[in-house]
């Protein structure tokens, strides 16, 4: 993949800015449409976008969709179900502390992916790229913990860190898939699997609130206007981590993924009001270091 050496990088930046965008839509229709009603969103109105997409790459490139293996689907199942429990806890973590709080928790993740890529597909990293994840995790880190930060208690908090870990798991799960299909068109391939993911999703979480809590199907469909534009964000976003996934190690991947941090904290202070405190400020500058080592490391 040496023949597309940034392409991975800008992939990553686009699908963190989509993704800011997405979360700050989903929290606000969490109120209304509750934790499972809200992270369905993404994926029923995600769905037929992705599905557009894969169309397009199909017509564009002339190839057709790879025909799948074995191996490509506990990988791919793993992804898809570990991002559905990560968005909920993701959600459930919002609606009880701060946006930026909750996304810094979230961004915990690149050590933890660091972990699985290594253990589950051998992902292997230099010194740099390590000391470079360790920087910019600091700086997350720095940001969660400000004075007052554990309003709320414990909860928040551990419902924050296993959000990462699901995300975590998820991004090994789909980069697993992606690279099991072994095509030559690494468009192809990470759209592919991304259109097999959100189905799952889709279908799964459709039937569960079928039988669970039908009303909120009828909830989602009537907040439509919202809802659709927070799939589409979603799918963009997912497009991009997907077609960084197919260049670079998870791990890469996720770390530059922490200028979403940057990107929420100007959301908050825009969209919710809420103010820069110097702990975040130098929190911020961290993650820009870590990422500026981890793109030279690269």
């Amino acid at each position: 993949m040496i023949i597309f050496p940034w392409f991975w990088a800008i992939f990553t930046v686009i699908a963190a800015i989509a993704q800011t965008a997405r979360n700050a839509m989903q929290r606000e229709l969490t109120a209304s449409l509750g934790t499972v009603g809200a992270t369905h969103v993404r994926f029923l109105f995600g769905f037929p976008f992705v599905l557009v997409f894969l169309v397009g790459v199909s017509i564009v490139s002339g190839s057709r969709p790879p025909l799948p293996g074995l191996t490509f689907w506990p990988w791919t199942i793993v992804g898809a179900l570990a991002q559905v429990a990560a968005t909920a806890l993701m959600l459930a973590a919002m609606s009880e502390r701060s946006f930026v709080v909750t996304i810094a928790y979230i961004k915990t993740e690149p050590i933890q992916v660091a972990v699985f890529g290594l253990v589950f597909l051998g992902d292997r990293l230099t010194s740099p790229m390590l000391v470079a994840i360790v920087i910019a995790t600091a700086g997350v880190v720095l940001m969660s913990t400000k004075p007052g930060g554990m309003v709320g208690g414990i909860r928040p908090t551990l419902i924050g860190l296993a959000s990462a870990a699901m995300f975590a798991l998820s991004s090994i799960g789909y980069r697993g898939g992606i690279l099991s299909l072994g095509w030559p068109n690494f468009v192809m391939t990470a759209t592919f699997t991304l259109a097999v993911g959100i189905a799952m999703q889709t279908v799964l979480l459709s039937f569960y609130l079928m039988l669970r809590n039908p009303a909120a199907l009828f909830a989602i469909m009537r907040a439509w206007k919202p809802s659709l534009f927070a799939g589409f964000m979603g799918a963009v976003a997912s497009q991009f981590w997907f077609l960084a996934f197919a260049l670079a190690t998870a791990a890469s991947v996720r770390t530059l993924a922490l200028v979403e941090v940057l990107f929420a904290q100007m959301a908050a202070r825009f969209a919710f009001g809420q103010k820069t405190t110097a702990r975040e400020v130098a929190g911020m500058f961290l993650i820009v270091g870590g990422v500026g080592l981890l793109l030279w490391a690269y």
